[in-house]
């Protein structure tokens, strides 16, 4: 427990850091985190005796990283069709190397992998030289779009766990995920709305939309932390990796995260929070 806390401190210091900078610093960060996420997702099925295409798979998340961070949010579309289209080839060219299921399997870890994180330097850099007013001082308007998806997200999972501790007695998803319960995710919800509704003070937004934003990060924050659950299951995993002591692996860490923030991308655009 102390590792896992002392890590978890150094971890949030380290973000926070990063996520203020901004810039490049960011965005080379983003790609060392997807990159270790797409690995570690190759490395699950390949226990599973499915072959992803490694190489290719990584060359298509690095478009998608470039397009979103030098490029514009169009040429994503482009290079999922690019994905799509190069991968389901390789399976005739390679066909005796590279299986259907590998490159089906291959195309979608690019996009569940590659476009989610994608969107994280999309909601950083979005509406860039916008400023918002805080307490704290002046902040990007991606900026704190970037912190309202992360404290949102951990929101939703430590409420979570301490109502289902304290009260959880209804499984929520007992074949997936035995420790969810329902009073702890009642809880997630609670806290979830509490804490992106104060952030809405925070910022300056309108505090109704942010705590209706704050449901729906719990319900999506949820989905994503049981979709890995399914898939860790599927391959017989117990984690995807251990390069955050205490923590487990990147997608360990960011399977939530990485449903929450296309999601508050798009919230934001749609409801014009700022």
């Amino acid at each position: 427990m102390l590792t896992r806390i002392i890590s978890g401190v150094i971890g949030i210091g380290a973000a926070a850091f990063v996520i203020q900078y901004g810039g490049w610093l960011f965005a080379i960060a983003v790609l060392m985190l997807v990159l270790i996420a797409w690995y570690e997702f190759s490395k699950a099925f390949a226990a599973k005796g499915i072959r992803v295409g490694y190489l290719t798979g990584a060359a298509m998340i690095f478009l998608l990283w470039g397009c979103s961070w030098l490029g514009n949010p169009e040429e994503l579309f482009a290079i999922t069709t690019l994905s799509a289209l190069v991968l389901t080839a390789q399976a005739v060219i390679r066909y005796k190397k590279f299986s259907v299921p590998g490159a089906l399997v291959t195309l979608g870890g690019v996009m569940y992998i590659g476009l989610s994180f994608s969107h994280l330097i999309l909601l950083r850099f979005y509406g860039e030289g916008t400023m918002v007013a805080s307490p704290l001082g002046d902040f990007d308007l991606g900026c704190a779009y970037v912190w309202t998806a992360l404290i949102g997200t951990w929101a939703s999972d430590t409420f979570a766990y301490f109502t289902g501790t304290a009260f959880g007695k209804h499984k929520l998803c007992p074949d997936i995920s035995p420790k969810k319960s329902v009073e702890g995710f009642a809880g997630g919800i609670a806290g979830t709305m509490l804490s992106v509704a104060g952030l809405g003070v925070f910022f300056s937004f309108d505090v109704l939309m942010m705590a209706i934003l704050g449901l729906f990060i719990c319900l999506v924050a949820t989905l994503g932390d049981l979709v890995e659950s399914i898939m860790k299951r599927y391959t017989g995993i117990k984690d995807s990796g251990n390069i955050i002591p205490g923590h487990g692996g990147v997608w360990d860490r960011f399977d939530s995260v990485m449903f929450t923030v296309p999601f508050v991308y798009y919230f934001m655009q749609i409801a014009a929070v700022r």
